[in-house]
């Protein structure tokens, strides 16, 4: 694929990166991100680099059902990407077949919106009042992946464009939601023959929860109404582990559930 010089007569900065992103895809290749690594100015661009990809790859009718949002603190700008449905599967998930450049796995906490939100309701939305509409929760795993060959040092708005590096999510079962006392929730994950890895109060942000305001604003700001049903995956409890192919994962949530998938 060629490098910024070759598509400047003919593209813009998003319809570029856009094209490398779906090429990687097609072939089943990471690209190199140093040609591009200045070419997003903003993360709008960066959206606008994701609905693109979304167009090219195999468009899905309505609304996306499944997302990601999160963030490092609460004090930083939280990201968001919707997630291709053919890449979200129920736990225990075979993943064998599936092309990833990366393995790299993520515990996480699956909300479900139990109401429909407007775009009118998401703006004037807080923290508390957006935790009343979820109706379930569940643990997902997601597998982050890359199609930049730098993976998790490529650069921040190459990632946010690469659908913020996700790769796959796995989804466990579904139960009625409660605010549980997050800062003390217990997480363990074990991947193949290692012994789990064991985390408690370990999410970024405090409470999963917290992700929803921002992140309804985002999947809103075109006038939107997210329909009810829609699942939002909410940011890793143990940072990124890395696992190999082959190995079974299982992610486990004291008094939530657990998700299992073998890559």
């Amino acid at each position: 694929m060629g490098g910024p010089v070759a598509f400047a007569m003919t593209a813009s900065a998003v319809e570029q990166v856009a094209r490398v992103l779906l090429a990687a895809r097609r072939d089943r290749r990471a690209a190199d991100a140093a040609p591009w690594a200045d070419v997003l100015a903003s993360p709008a661009q960066a959206y606008e680099v994701q609905a693109l990809v979304a167009q090219g790859m195999a468009p899905e009718a309505g609304f996306p059902r499944y997302w990601k949002a999160g963030g490092p603190s609460r004090e930083t700008l939280l990201t968001h990407a919707a997630l291709p449905a053919k890449g979200v599967w129920t736990s225990p998930a075979d993943a064998r077949a599936w092309p990833f450049n990366l393995r790299l796995i993520e515990a996480e906490i699956a909300l479900r919106l139990g109401a429909d939100v407007t775009a009118a309701q998401a703006a004037r939305m807080k923290h508390e009042a957006a935790a009343s509409l979820i109706d379930a929760m569940a643990v997902s795993i997601e597998v982050v992946d890359s199609r930049w060959l730098q993976g998790p040092a490529a650069p921040p708005l190459l990632k946010l464009a690469d659908l913020q590096s996700h790769g796959a999510l796995v989804v466990g079962d579904w139960r009625p939601y409660s605010a549980l006392d997050w800062g003390r929730q217990a997480c363990s994950v074990r991947i193949g023959a290692q012994a789990a890895a064991e985390f408690r109060g370990a999410h970024a942000l405090g409470d999963p929860a917290w992700v929803l305001p921002a992140w309804l604003r985002h999947a809103t700001r075109a006038g939107e109404t997210v329909p009810r049903g829609t699942v939002v995956t909410t940011g890793t409890w143990c940072g990124m582990l890395p696992a190999s192919q082959g190995d079974l994962v299982v992610a486990r949530f004291e008094g939530v559930g657990e998700a299992a998938v073998r890559l």
